[in-house]
């Protein structure tokens, strides 16, 4: 009986990826679109003390995916194919923080937004250089990723998810966001080096 049941389990595991292997044949080109996102600045002075000669940014990098599948019936089930991508990705929100010992509009106030401002900059310039290279990194881990079989149409939204998923860590998508993330600790640097404080200094003359 034990060995029974394991021909059973065997010929059903076989029979599904006889299925999978049919749904190759349906594996797309993938299109895919990339946007970024409307940014918006929020200047605050928060009650804690901060440095008062230096300011700080946050900022949000907002990544989102979204797939269109190709969906094609055959014996037994379905087939889930990658058919595009339309993907948003960049800076939506920087919030300003500047020290509350400084008055709105100052001479220090704007010395101070100035050089955040610089910062702001710094961040947008970077998800414009690397506008290509992320397209070709999407492109690349999306085509890589083959189309799901799944024998209800009910299924159907969660083998999205599971291509969305598999999208995502793809380790073309993983590289791209670190050296996005290694661009922008190298460019907010430089806006600190060649920024001599001459400017803010002036304002305490």
């Amino acid at each position: 009986m034990l060995w029974r049941g394991a021909a059973v389990l065997l010929g059903v595991c076989c029979a599904t990826m006889a299925r999978a292997d049919d749904c190759l044949a349906y594996k797309l080109n993938p299109n895919v679109n990339i946007t970024t996102p409307q940014w918006v600045k929020e200047v605050v002075q928060p009650l804690r003390p901060m440095d008062l000669l230096h300011g700080n940014v946050i900022a949000t990098l907002d990544d989102n995916y979204d797939i269109i599948a190709d969906i094609t019936s055959i014996e037994d089930g379905f087939c889930v194919a990658i058919k595009s991508v339309n993907a948003s990705v960049g800076y939506s929100n920087f919030l300003v923080q500047i020290d509350m010992r400084h008055s709105p509009y100052s001479c220090s106030y704007n010395a101070i937004l100035a050089h955040e401002d610089g910062h702001i900059r710094a961040y947008l310039s970077v998800i414009d250089d690397f506008a290509d290279e992320l397209k070709t990194s999407v492109y690349a881990a999306a085509d890589s990723i083959t189309p799901i079989f799944v024998k209800n149409s009910s299924d159907i939204s969660a083998a999205v998810d599971e291509l969305n998923a598999e999208l995502q860590a793809h380790p073309d998508l993983i590289l791209i966001k670190q050296k996005i993330n290694a661009a922008q600790e190298i460019r907010n640097k430089r806006v600190d080096q060649n920024d001599t404080g001459e400017t803010l200094r002036r304002c305490f003359e």
